[in-house]
């Protein structure tokens, strides 16, 4: 009964927290303009800025109407004299805001449901114009001034060290904030495994714990100044967690740490499991749509790891000498972690890094030293300590660099899919308890689990070998369609493998049905390939025909012979009345590349002489089964 209680409760929470619910949610009726508060610190990207909202009161006319939810706003700033806001300003909008948008692609990042997990479904897109200040602020006052403090001290950062990727490591490290990390250098943390040391977590507010502890020592003499250290030292740890932005991870750690240490001023027993399942249960209750980030999740599955399976490791060996046994302790730890991640790293990150070992070895003492003397240099006294500072963060990006670029660096592009994904996580949770139990049933089930586990992905990986598609994408811009043979793909695309709207929109598709050869070719060059068969603007595949009619065909007549699918692009003037008698035509493929004008009128075509269409734009991807 108590289970089941506990199960509504948190049932009853979600539908009290989903915004889309309430009777005065804002999206429910439309307005001419809106008050909101800024909610975050807004985040700059070019003239673009972003930053989620607070919805106070909408305007009807003449009627001012008190709403609720929350809006992902993007601003674009006035090249001229571009306005400037922080968390809290209180302003208002005209009410141009839409619904955001689901994936389109196969395998594309589904940012509706990431957002709607934030309680956030609409966005609205306005220039500066469109917006009114009001001189208020109405803001949580304790993180108002969290993030100015944060500001300040990320400016001091910015005047002391001089690298750029240097100070941005630096920023995200120590305060959270989110700096202009390279590429190259998130993919060095990412491929060896340490991007946990990138992003301020439950190591970063320990190592915090253990510098305070000391520093406070000589409270230790009595009950009455250990609970003035226990005050002490709590708040300033939760000071930190609000500097950092109170991630899941150092929520949750900070949490732990004040329990913890209050039991010990109080000479109380503590349970691990306990404490773990009631920081969760804290957050939960606050925010019961964090179940389903990622952070949350890796951050709790990982620490249980290292409550349950660390100390198991470890015991595996005995040794004598001490600093090789906190070597040991140490290996034991990141194996833990590491394994009982394992599952869900590659379910959504869709690798596993193979040295991880020796990343996670290789930290340890950089990471300490950037934490410490991180914190040091933002003391006027100890400001001197900056060149060291930085170039401790260079030394440590190289070494990492230079680790992932060794051969076999990372099992990249494993896609596995929600059942997989549950047989893997029950097949490692049984064998390991198991192993830790000297159950052989266990690991009898395990093992039967994982042989299902092995069933899907060899029925996937003859899926892929026997495969022939084509996916038309739906962008905003462009074109791309692929052309798939097993597990190779010919990509005829206006798009290099260097733009970002490829590895959004077209890239996770091709990885996920496990392409590994890609050709790139253009509509307007004649291609001859197996299978393959580009030429006069008739494009053959297997047994699948297809007339191209772009803007090279303006105002002229196409000829040809069969049953084809028309692709519609570049804008063109073509008319379907062109075409020869003799060419039949069962459906028209309209891409991006079309003005908004020209869809809507091919749209009303389609139509009125009852044909199938297909829009590429803000639509599926029509995706053709050949086999």
């Amino acid at each position: 009964m108590l289970y089941l209680f506990f199960f509504n409760l948190g049932g009853l929470l979600c539908l009290l927290n989903n915004q889309t619910l309430k009777n005065d949610y804002f999206g429910n009726s439309n307005y001419t303009s809106l008050k909101i508060w800024v909610k975050d610190e807004p985040q700059q990207n070019g003239n673009i800025l972003r930053f989620k909202a607070k919805v106070i009161t909408g305007y009807q006319k003449d009627k001012q109407v008190r709403l609720s939810g929350q809006l992902l706003v993007a601003l674009r700033l006035d090249s001229l004299k571009p306005i400037q806001l922080k968390y809290g300003d209180e302003i208002i909008i005209s009410a141009k805001y839409t619904e955001i948008e689901p994936p389109y692609n196969p395998a594309e990042f589904d940012f509706k449901a990431w957002l709607s997990h934030q309680n956030i479904y609409h966005q609205a897109f306005i220039d500066q114009a469109h917006l009114i200040k009001t001189n208020n602020n109405i803001g949580n006052p304790v993180i108002k001034h969290a993030l100015i403090l944060r500001e300040k001290q990320v400016k001091k950062y910015r005047n002391l060290i001089r690298s750029n990727e240097a100070f941005a490591v630096a920023s995200t490290l120590i305060l959270g904030y989110r700096g202009d990390l390279s590429k190259e250098t998130l993919s060095s943390y990412t491929k060896t495994g340490t991007i946990h040391a990138l992003s301020v977590s439950g190591a970063h507010v320990a190592i915090i714990y253990v510098v305070l502890d000391f520093m406070l020592m000589f409270l230790n003499r009595n009950r009455s100044l250990k609970i003035v250290k226990l005050i002490l030292i709590c708040t300033l740890i939760w000071g930190y967690a609000l500097l950092t932005g109170l991630s899941p991870s150092v929520v949750r750690s900070a949490i732990m740490i004040s329990i913890l240490i209050t039991a010990k001023v109080l000479s109380k027993n503590t349970n691990s499991y306990n404490i773990l399942a009631f920081s969760a249960f804290c957050q939960l209750l606050y925010d019961p749509f964090l179940i389903w980030d990622v952070g949350f999740q890796l951050s709790y599955i990982a620490v249980f790891g290292l409550v349950y399976l660390q100390p198991k490791i470890y015991n595996l060996l005995y040794i004598k000498h001490k600093w090789t046994d906190k070597l040991w302790s140490f290996i034991a730890m990141s194996l833990a972690a590491q394994i009982v991640t394992f599952p869900l790293s590659i379910y959504y990150f869709h690798q596993f890094p193979l040295y991880f070992l020796f990343g996670n070895l290789f930290i340890t003492i950089p990471l300490v030293l950037m934490m410490y003397l991180g914190i040091a240099v933002l003391v006027p006294w100890f400001s001197f300590l900056a060149p060291v500072f930085e170039w401790i963060i260079n030394f440590t990006n190289s070494v990492l660099k230079w680790i992932a670029d060794l051969p076999y660096a990372t099992f990249s592009s494993i896609w596995i899919n929600l059942p997989e994904f549950i047989l893997l996580s029950f097949a490692l949770g049984l064998f390991i308890y198991g192993l830790a139990n000297f159950n052989k049933r266990f690991i009898f089930s395990s093992l039967l689990i994982f042989a299902g586990y092995q069933v899907l992905v060899a029925y996937d990986d003859l899926a892929a070998f026997h495969q022939q598609k084509i996916i038309f994408f739906s962008l905003r811009k462009n074109y791309a369609a692929a052309f798939i043979t097993g597990k190779e793909s010919i990509l005829v695309t206006d798009l290099k493998i260097t733009d970002k709207n490829y590895d959004f929109f077209v890239k996770p598709a091709l990885t996920q049905l496990q392409i590994n050869n890609i050709s790139f070719i253009n509509l307007k060059k004649d291609t001859v390939l197996k299978n393959f068969v580009l030429r006069n603007h008739q494009l053959v595949f297997h047994h699948y025909k297809l007339l191209v009619a772009d803007e090279c065909l303006n105002y002229k007549k196409m000829s040809g012979n069969g049953v084809f699918s028309i692709w519609i692009s570049g804008n063109t003037r073509f008319k379907l009345e062109r075409l020869a008698p003799e060419i039949k035509y069962k459906n028209l493929i309209i891409d991006a590349t079309n003005k908004d004008y020209k869809i809507e009128i091919l749209k009303k075509t389609a139509e009125n002489n009852h044909l199938d269409f297909h829009i590429l734009k803000k639509n599926k991807a029509y995706l053709v089964q050949l086999t």
